[in-house]
């Protein structure tokens, strides 16, 4: 089922998700909508904050960005439980933007590789390395685990000149494909 994103301003997407274990209820069902919602949105990757759950579970499938980077052609995986162990290397920016930020792009400053730990959809455990696009494309959809959002890693300044942009956002005075959910929650 595609469901809404949470944009900007819901409360939702500034909380600090908890871990899940098997059997949470209709796991199965909320993967699923997380996959059909994140195609039909056209994005990269999706996670549950944005359709309104504080679970530490998201989605990546990162072949739009394979003429980018060769690595992202079948980079496609769930992460439950996430925890980034550690992160390395320089930072580097890369012009990203958010589903639950419609039409604002920005230069953000990330490492070049990182080290997880995670559960796959059979809540089987992984630690994984990763490092450019396919690690910038996990530290992203993490900070929604987070709560935080990519402008929290921008210039204050810049973040200043956004604000107009991001109040319309939070009352819903955006133009995008997808459906949207504003408001509190």
């Amino acid at each position: 089922m595609i469901l809404p994103i949470y944009v900007y301003g819901n409360q939702v997407l500034r909380k600090v998700s908890t871990d899940i274990k098997p059997g949470y209820p209709k796991f199965n069902d909320i993967l699923a909508n997380l996959w059909d919602t994140m195609y039909e949105s056209d994005g990269v990757g999706l996670a549950a904050p944005q359709i309104g759950l504080n679970i530490r579970l998201f989605v990546i499938d990162g072949s739009a960005m394979s003429e980018d980077d060769a690595d992202c052609k079948d980079f496609k995986k769930t992460f439950i439980n996430a925890q980034i162990l550690e992160q390395s290397g320089d930072k580097w920016a890369f012009n990203e933007g958010c589903l639950s930020l419609p039409n604002i792009r920005e230069d953000v400053l990330r490492q070049e590789k990182i080290k997880i730990q995670y559960q796959d959809e059979n809540f089987e455990t992984h630690i994984e390395e990763y490092d450019g696009l396919r690690a910038r494309i996990i530290q992203h959809e993490y900070d929604h685990l987070e709560a935080k959002l990519f402008i929290d890693h921008i210039n204050p300044l810049r973040k200043r000149l956004l604000k107009k942009r991001l109040e319309n956002i939070e009352r819903g005075n955006v133009d995008v494909s997808y459906r949207i959910k504003i408001g509190k929650k």
